[in-house]
C-alpha cells in the first residue's frame, strides 16, 4: 500500500466512509466511542497510543475490530520479559540450497501493532519499537527497512501491576499521540456489553458480521485530505498557550507549579494535527478551540511528569492538565 492512494476517490465518499467506520465499530463496542476516535484519528495522521487499563475491558477486541473493518493487516504482539528485538523486527535466515540470507519479516511488518503489556519489554525491544514509531522504519543488521504505511502502534499496559516491568524511556512517551485511559464499566454499561457478548454467540451472527468498509488506500487518501482542513492563527494560539502552561507560562502558568517536567513542542504538533482530523471526521472545515480542550487530555497527560508534592497529596497528571485547560483562555 506504499503506492499513491487513488486520488479519483471523492473527498466526500472519504469522509462518508470514515464517518461509517466510526458509528459501525461504536454500535459494536459499547461505551469505548473515546478510544475509537483516538485509535481513528492516530491512524489518520500516522500516530501511537498508549491504552492503560485492567484486563478484560475489551482493548484487544476493539483494535482487532477496528482492523477487521479496514480490511488491514493486525497483529498482535505479547511482550515479556524475555522478547528479543528480532522477535518484532524479523531477521535473515540462510537458506541452505543458496547459501544465502533472506529476510524474514516481524510482526512490525504490519498495518496495526499491537503491543500488550509493553512495560514488560525490555530495553532493546523499546529502542526498537521506538525507531518504528517514530521513523517508520526498522534496522537490522545494519540493513533500515521502510515499514508499509498506514502504520499504527496501539501499546497496553497495566494501571496496577508494576512487578517485572520497564518503565518506558520519556523519548518513547514522547512518539505516543494519545494516552487512553480505560476504565470498568457500570452497572447498566455492563448490562449492555453482556447481552452483546451473549448475542454474538450465534454463530449465524459471528459469520455474518459486518464486511469492510474501508482499506489502507482509503486511510492514505484521507490523509491527503486532512491538511485542507483551516487552523486558524487563534487556534494556533491557543495550542501554544495551552502547551507553554505546563512550562509555567502564560495565564494558564500558575496551574504548572506542581509539574516537574513540561511538555515538549511535540505536544504542539499533535494537537495540531489531531485536531484537524477531528474536525474533518466532524464534517468542518475549520477546527475549533473546542477540538483542542478535548483532545488535550489524552494528548498532554503522557507527556508531563508530577513532582513529589502532587504525586503526594494524590493528584494525577489528568486533573492537572484539566487545571491547565480551566486557567487557560481560549482567545
Amino acid at each position: 500500500m506504499n503506492a499513491d492512494p487513488d486520488s479519483r476517490a471523492e473527498p466526500d465518499e472519504v469522509r462518508a466512509s470514515m464517518q461509517l467506520l466510526r458509528t459501525t465499530l461504536a454500535g459494536q463496542l459499547i461505551g469505548l466511542e473515546s478510544l475509537i476516535d483516538r485509535l481513528l484519528i492516530a491512524l489518520l495522521t500516522g500516530g501511537h497510543l498508549l491504552i492503560e487499563g485492567p484486563p478484560g475491558v475489551a482493548k484487544t477486541r476493539t483494535i482487532n475490530r477496528f482492523a477487521r473493518l479496514l480490511d488491514i493487516r493486525f497483529v498482535r504482539v505479547q511482550a515479556t520479559p524475555d522478547l528479543l528485538p528480532a522477535d518484532i523486527t524479523g531477521t535473515d535466515i540462510l537458506q541452505p540450497r543458496s547459501g544465502e540470507f533472506t529476510f524474514n519479516p516481524g510482526p512490525l511488518f504490519n498495518h496495526i501493532v499491537l503491543v500488550d503489556e509493553v512495560n514488560r519489554a525490555p530495553p532493546k525491544v523499546q529502542s526498537a519499537l521506538l525507531e518504528a514509531m517514530g521513523e517508520h522504519q526498522i534496522t537490522s543488521n545494519g540493513v533500515t527497512r521502510k515499514l508499509e504505511e498506514p502504520f499504527l502502534v496501539a501499546a497496553t499496559q497495566n494501571p496496577i501491576e508494576h512487578e517485572g516491568t520497564y518503565p518506558l524511556p520519556e523519548a518513547q512517551l514522547d512518539r505516543f499521540m494519545f494516552f487512553v485511559n480505560l476504565e470498568l464499566p457500570g452497572i447498566e454499561q455492563e448490562r449492555r456489553i453482556l447481552d452483546q457478548v451473549l448475542s454474538e454467540s450465534d454463530p449465524l451472527v459471528a459469520t455474518n458480521g459486518p464486511e469492510a468498509i474501508g482499506n489502507g488506500e482509503l486511510i492514505l487518501r484521507a490523509r491527503q485530505l486532512i491538511p485542507d482542513v483551516f487552523l486558524s492563527e487563534a487556534v494556533r494560539d491557543y495550542i501554544v498557550r495551552l502547551v507553554g502552561a505546563t512550562r509555567g507560562l502564560g495565564a494558564g502558568g500558575q496551574s504548572a507549579s506542581m509539574i516537574a517536567q513540561a511538555a515538549s513542542p511535540r505536544a504542539s504538533i499533535y494537537l495540531a494535527l489531531a485536531s484537524r482530523a477531528r474536525a474533518w471526521l466532524d464534517g468542518r472545515e475549520f477546527v475549533t478551540p473546542d477540538d483542542i480542550a478535548t483532545l488535550a487530555p489524552d494528548i498532554l497527560s503522557g507527556r508531563i511528569a508530577l513532582d513529589y508534592r502532587a504525586r503526594a497529596a494524590g493528584n494525577t497528571a489528568r486533573q492537572i492538565v484539566q487545571d491547565l485547560l480551566d486557567s487557560t483562555p481560549q482567545v
